[in-house]
């Protein structure tokens, strides 16, 4: 059964912002996701067009997973830290969402045993997340 279905559309470029402010995205990603596009170890006011798009995208499509997420929980964006939700990979490249403490919890109360699904997708100017909580 169903328990919730949740998406969300963000716009890439109002990453860019966020990619010269480094508090930003420490206040919204958790530390496993900055690790692929880390931007602690890079240069971000040297980066090429490509490199700052590509960077954007991979913020800006895992915010949209937490939104989704949110809307799919039926919580919206309060009662847990967005950065204990959070868009791994697989090794073949599929994406899902891991849940730390204060998400966990929210969500074992509301849907136990529940599985979380989650799609992405990115094109030049959008990034889109669809998620869908199974119980």
């Amino acid at each position: 059964m169903i328990f919730g279905i949740g998406i969300d559309l963000v716009e890439v470029s109002r990453f860019k912002k966020w990619i010269k402010d480094k508090n930003l995205i420490l206040r919204y990603f958790n530390e496993k996701e900055m690790s692929e596009k880390n931007i602690f170890e890079t240069d971000t006011e040297n980066l090429s067009d490509r490199q700052l798009s590509a960077m954007c995208q991979h913020y800006a499509v895992r915010f949209a997973a937490k939104e989704a997420f949110s809307k799919a929980l039926g919580t919206g964006l309060s009662g847990f830290d967005l950065r204990d939700v959070y868009v791994l990979k697989e090794e073949s490249g599929k994406p899902y969402i891991k849940l730390g403490e204060s998400a966990r919890k929210i969500f074992d109360e509301k849907c136990p045993g529940a599985k979380i699904f989650l799609s992405l997708s990115h094109e030049k100017d959008y990034a889109i997340a669809d998620v869908i909580i199974e119980s």
